[in-house]
């Protein structure tokens, strides 16, 4: 009874306060709100309406009107920028900076948005100046990623290695595709100056670092081969089986070519077939079919095709059968058939692009790094009809 009676008391008392607390909190965001400038408000009110336009002037507006607003001016800046008006949003980073009384947060804050400005405006010299200044600060982490970025669009790749070991989770490993792929890009340079001792130096380095980096395999067969160690270019390319299947076809023309260097063409097309049986591709059975063709002629290659087709079916996949049997047709009957083929070619040479896994960016060509998203490794050598397109 004595419990009851004392809840009955202290319940009062509590409600009080609480209307007490809250009363206060409202008082405050009513004060805080009418001190805020009434374009702010017209500002957001546009950006419900969805008119960014007449929104980013009445933010503007409101920055004029109260000069306080850092966070406003954070906002204008993050926003011109993704607009691509880089001008404008240097213009109010610069004078973020420029201004007396931000706390060192603030001035760090307006410091790495100005390097990202200059970043995105193609300013490379001036974003590293800054992103250099950051290093060591609350922004560090920061600045290392933008340093890497702008190292890899300048070709800067020995400090772009540099950059990548400073990270912080350089530890974990998540660095080491991206560190291997460097050396081999400095190994290439060095292979183009036939400077060969260098750039076999940097390739085992880059599969020191990532031991599946089929690049480094691959370019130190191409090293080989080009002075003349045909066995040994032949067992690095063989490696990539083991490494990562999917990359075979970048090597498959130059090891038939290596076999038949070194009198051993009977070998090289077994190895070849061995490979399309085991791991098919549109790419292989392209130079499968090449060296079919070249050597036992187009009825062989016309069987690899159709064997293949039919394990197989794809659309470029019956386009180069098609190409095979209009080689061993009789003539009469050639020009229907080339009719059909251009048909199906046509269509093909749409869909047949290489996609990157991680944004989807297609082109013709093969890249190491994607040229839309700037993923290493992300751009299998595997044409897309393959995934999307089955007959």
């Amino acid at each position: 009874m004595e419990i009851e009676l004392w809840w009955l008391l202290v319940l009062p008392v509590f409600f009080v306060l609480g209307w007490v607390a809250a009363r206060i909190d409202i008082k405050h965001l009513v004060q805080e709100s009418r001190a805020l400038p009434r374009s702010y408000f017209k500002g957001l009110n546009f950006l419900l309406n969805e008119q960014p336009d007449q929104a980013i002037e009445a933010f503007i507006e409101a920055a004029r009107v109260d000069p306080e607003t850092i966070e406003l001016h954070f906002a204008l800046g993050s926003l011109f920028r993704r607009r691509g008006e880089t001008d404008r949003a240097i213009r109010v980073h610069q004078n973020l900076i420029e201004r007396d009384g931000l706390s060192p947060g603030q001035r760090l804050h307006a410091l790495s948005e100005l390097g990202q400005d200059y970043l995105k405006a193609g300013l490379l010299d001036r974003a590293e100046e800054i992103f250099v200044k950051l290093r060591g600060t609350d922004r560090d982490e920061e600045a290392l990623k933008n340093l890497l970025e702008i190292y890899q669009q300048e070709k800067e790749w020995a400090k772009a290695i540099a950059i990548a070991e400073a990270m912080p989770n350089h530890s974990d490993h998540l660095w080491q595709k991206e560190i291997a792929e460097f050396r081999c890009e400095m190994a290439a340079n060095e292979m183009l100056n036939d400077r060969h001792d260098e750039a076999r130096v940097l390739l085992e380095d880059a599969l020191q670092a990532n031991r599946k980096c089929v690049r480094a395999t691959l370019l130190l067969g191409d090293l080989a081969a080009k002075v003349g160690a045909g066995e040994t270019a032949i067992d690095y390319w063989k490696r990539i089986e083991q490494q990562n299947p999917i990359y075979l076809a970048l090597a498959a023309e130059k090891l038939m070519a290596a076999h038949i260097q070194l009198g051993r063409l009977e070998q090289g097309k077994q190895l070849l077939r061995g490979w399309l049986e085991r791991h098919p591709s549109l790419d292989l059975l392209d130079a499968v079919f090449r060296a079919e063709l070249d050597h036992d002629g187009a009825e062989a290659a016309y069987a690899l095709v159709r064997d293949e087709l039919r394990r197989n079916p794809t659309l470029l996949g019956l386009d180069k059968l098609l190409e095979a049997q209009i080689l061993v047709v009789p003539p009469e009957r050639r020009a229907d058939l080339e009719l059909i083929k251009n048909l199906i070619h046509n269509h093909t040479r749409r869909v047949a692009r290489y996609r990157c896994d991680a944004c989807g960016f297609k082109a013709r060509q093969f890249y190491w790094r994607c040229p839309g998203c700037g993923g290493w490794e992300t751009y299998p050598p595997k044409r897309t009809e393959e995934f999307d397109i089955t007959l």
